[in-house]
């Protein structure tokens, strides 16, 4: 019922309006106006809502992540799906400067941003009379804010760095380096005055555990950011965390993405939907095959989309429940009658020749029966298994794989706790070996051309451990380029570039471009 409370206020947002002519009734004027604790969350609200849509809605942050990688496709479907190349683009990084994804996430990103920067605005100037705990609001803010800039140091990398509400002027481009070091800093700074609180009030809310969440996950990623390696400082964040004992692995894997997942005490941060009031996670709707509907009894028809690639399910051990718990696979019944519906198959013949059932499909969000066009599942940013892997990588990378190995299996127990509990346990050996992964290209027939392996891999078998347990979950790319596949491994139907371009940074949208002329085109796309 609280996340329901909390959407509800995060919806209570000014309306827009052209007509700017002021006429009073019985209302509270603004000078009159002084807000409560109650009206607190209203008040933050807009810098969150964006969240709904940036993450698990159409085309958001999911797509832009999962698209370009090695686990999740999106094919042509006899219902449609080609949608003017769009997937394939993604699959096969041929992006052009216009490329719809990297610009929705772009809009999504800065609109979050202005969002910051006009309560920030409206709190220092009075607008918004906040005497208690004001310090403490507008340190939440910058915070927020350096969280969407710890997106876009990621995704776009060389893009402006804007504070200033009431600056109209075309904003100047900043490098990536100063976007990483801008966001190191505003974390910094803010994190004594966020709360230290984990509950139902700062569900959904940046606190300082989320704030150390964002410092581990950009140290990790800091000599891809910066070409300078943090992994010291990434370790020192994870044990922050760790060492406030505010988490917990949950003991089922899927709790944590259950219809109520709100109540894991393995989350960090989560961006909260609802069926009715905050519908825009479409994941279910992407995935699932249109006859799916008849399996749930649902209440809109699916659209029958993306689905997993068959390579990357071949790298699943057969005793991990990871596998079962991650991807909805094979026959399906109907929960009310028992009776056939549908068989899901694990082979994706191409891009361009696929059935309607091909392809396992994205199950890790609990799909209940009787579901909208929306899931009430929260979707999830950062969990604690998160920080035990982050710590867990920088130790194997400073040369320290036992100590690494010993996270890993820590992490591992509840998937084999039912099937195999022998297999949990990993050595230090075996994360310094390559990868399982086949890559390779797919022919039409299953079978895997030019065969490149993973073996090569450094770290791979910690890079599968990755893979398996953040299936899914908007990691992949971001793993991928870590780990040196992104750019030169082929699997499925991509190919491995030759022409130098690495694209490890998505284009800064043409249209940006347009209208600024302080924006200049990241490499790779001049």
């Amino acid at each position: 019922m609280y996340k329901k409370i909390l959407i509800l206020l995060f919806l209570i947002v000014p309306a827009g309006c052209t007509n700017l002519e002021e006429e009073v009734f019985d209302i509270v004027q603004e000078s009159d106006y002084q807000p409560g604790a109650g009206d607190i969350p209203s008040i933050m609200a807009p810098a969150y809502t964006v969240l709904r849509g940036m993450y698990a809605g159409w085309q958001g942050n999911f797509d832009l992540q999962e698209e370009p990688g090695d686990a999740i496709v999106t094919p042509n479907r006899p219902n449609g799906w080609y949608d003017a190349g769009t997937y394939q683009i993604m699959h096969k990084h041929d992006w052009p400067a216009n490329q719809w994804q990297p610009e929705n996430v772009w809009r999504q990103a800065y609109s979050g941003i202005n969002n910051v920067n006009r309560i920030i605005f409206q709190i220092e100037e009075g607008k918004i009379p906040v005497t208690t705990g004001k310090e403490s609001l507008i340190a939440e803010l910058r915070a927020a804010r350096a969280f969407y800039y710890s997106v876009l140091v990621d995704t776009h990398g060389n893009v402006p760095i804007v504070t200033d509400f009431r600056d109209g002027s075309a904003p100047k481009q900043s490098t990536r380096q100063q976007v990483f070091d801008f966001v190191i800093k505003e974390l910094n700074e803010t994190m004594p005055l966020l709360s230290t609180e984990v509950s139902k009030l700062t569900y959904g809310r940046v606190n300082r555990w989320v704030a150390k969440a964002i410092l581990a996950r950009l140290y990790l990623n800091a000599q891809v950011y910066t070409g300078v390696a943090k992994w010291d400082e990434c370790i020192a964040a994870c044990d922050d965390i760790i060492n406030s004992a505010k988490y917990t692995l949950e003991p089922l894997y899927k709790t944590s993405f259950l219809t109520e997942n709100q109540n894991s005490k393995e989350i960090i941060f989560a961006v909260p939907y609802d069926e009715i009031f905050a519908s825009q996670n479409s994941i279910h709707m992407k995935t699932l095959a249109t006859a799916h509907r008849n399996v749930l009894n649902m209440a809109t028809q699916p659209w029958g989309g993306n689905c997993a690639v068959p390579q990357f399910i071949d790298t699943y051990d057969a005793d991990d429940t990871r596998l079962k718990d991650t991807w909805i696979m094979g026959p399906q019944y109907n929960v009310t009658t028992g009776a056939l519906v549908l068989t899901y198959r694990k082979q994706v013949p191409s891009l361009n020749g696929t059935d309607y059932f091909d392809g396992y499909r994205i199950g890790k969000y609990e799909i209940k029966v009787g579901a909208r066009g929306g899931l009430s599942t929260d979707y999830v940013i950062f969990r604690y298994a998160d920080i035990k892997m982050m710590k867990a990588e920088c130790l194997l990378r400073k040369g320290l794989s036992g100590d690494a190995a010993l996270l890993v299996t820590e992490v591992r127990q509840r998937a084999f706790a039912t099937t195999n509990p022998a297999k949990a346990t990993v050595t230090g050996a075996q994360l310094l070996m390559g990868s399982v992964y086949q890559y390779g290209y797919q022919e039409l027939n299953g079978s895997i051309s030019g065969l490149e392996g993973g073996a090569d891999i450094q770290f791979g078998r910690f890079y599968d451990e990755l893979g398996w347990e953040f299936a899914a979950e908007g990691h992949r790319r971001a793993d991928m380029i870590r780990f040196g596949v992104f750019a030169r491994k082929t699997w499925f139907n991509h190919r491995a570039k030759n022409d130098g371009k690495l694209r490890i940074l998505f284009p800064i949208p043409q249209a940006e471009i347009d209208k600024n002329p302080n924006l200049v085109q990241n490499p790779d796309y001049r």
